[in-house]
């Protein structure tokens, strides 16, 4: 189950602290029912989901120095049944860029069930 922090998410974090314009916050969260490995390569989810992408909430929090990690905290609810295998972070509400990706075991959902996403990203 690798999560990783993408090419294009190593693009948003230098760019960001240049101040350049145009690489908005990465709090955007979506999921996707394909199947595969997720790659730095990555620039899309596998299969993503119908559902509209959510607005998370970010922070910083702490996990071995004050500040050290920059999460996003946010809820995907079914449309339909269907068989959740992958997660992502993006920088717009549809298109834009791939920031963490992760995939897992399917989760089975039904209309209605929803999944809590917290993605972490941990300046080492």
């Amino acid at each position: 189950m690798p999560t990783v922090l993408t090419n294009t998410g190593k693009e948003i974090v230098t760019k960001r602290l240049r101040g350049e314009s145009g690489y908005p916050e990465p709090v955007y969260v979506a999921w996707g029912t394909g199947s595969g490995s997720s790659s730095v390569t990555d620039t899309t989810l596998f299969s993503e989901a119908p559902e509209a992408r959510v607005a998370g909430t970010s922070s910083t929090v702490t996990t071995t120095t004050t500040n050290d990690t920059y999460q996003v905290v946010g809820t995907l609810t079914a449309s339909a049944n269907r068989t959740i295998t992958n997660a992502g972070l993006f920088d717009a509400a549809s298109g834009g860029r791939l920031f963490i990706k992760g995939d897992f075991s399917g989760i089975s959902l039904q209309t209605g069930d929803s999944i809590q996403f917290t993605f972490r990203w941990q300046l080492l």
